[in-house]
């Protein structure tokens, strides 16, 4: 037994729902020299981060919902993490937070009309790499599968100016170092 706090869905939806309005705000307009930065081979820049949300808003959240609602026994369809690099192709930034917040706003709209309740998220599904995953598991791994990326962008933004801050470096963590106690400024 975990002494994980049960999740409850309306936060869970709650913080889910503030992620497109999030990333606009930040990435809207933003120059490439920022949004095509990166932390280097194999991760992904501002704009990827993008991409990538609007490829698991389509292919991964909603769809590994519903078949743990229908009962399914066969595992999941993989996950291709890479998929928005060649199939959002020439696509802006400004262009997928647009089409983030409209995909983000209907499978949240689909999440909620499926009136889950406390005993579902109980039920189980069959992760490719994983194996058995509860539906409880799978909504809270959305959630923070968002702040991921959230951080991840907040991690390379801050990056880019990492070798200009001197000093202050040993007091931001996000570039990497961590201290013990307090914050210097």
């Amino acid at each position: 037994m975990t002494n994980a706090p049960a999740l409850l869905l309306p936060e869970a939806i709650d913080l889910l729902a503030r992620t497109p309005a999030v990333l606009d705000a930040w990435l809207r307009g933003l120059a490439p020299v920022w949004l095509g930065a990166n932390e280097g081979p194999n991760t992904f820049s501002p704009h990827e981060v993008v991409g990538h949300l609007v490829q698991g808003e389509r292919n991964d959240w909603i769809p590994r919902v519903q078949h743990v609602l229908d009962g399914k026994s066969e595992p999941f369809a993989s996950f291709d993490r890479f998929a928005h690099r060649t199939e959002l192709a020439g696509a802006s930034t400004d262009e997928l937070l647009d089409v983030f917040a409209r995909e983000r706003r209907a499978n949240l709209d689909t999440l909620q009309s499926l009136d889950i309740n406390e005993p579902q998220l109980e039920l189980r599904g069959v992760h490719p790499e994983f194996g058995e995953v509860t539906l409880g598991q799978l909504l809270a791994t959305w959630v923070v599968h968002d702040e991921g990326h959230v951080a991840q962008i907040a991690r390379v933004l801050a990056g880019r100016y990492a070798e200009r801050v001197g000093p202050w470096r040993a007091y931001l963590p996000i570039l990497g170092e961590r201290r013990s106690s307090g914050s210097g400024g």
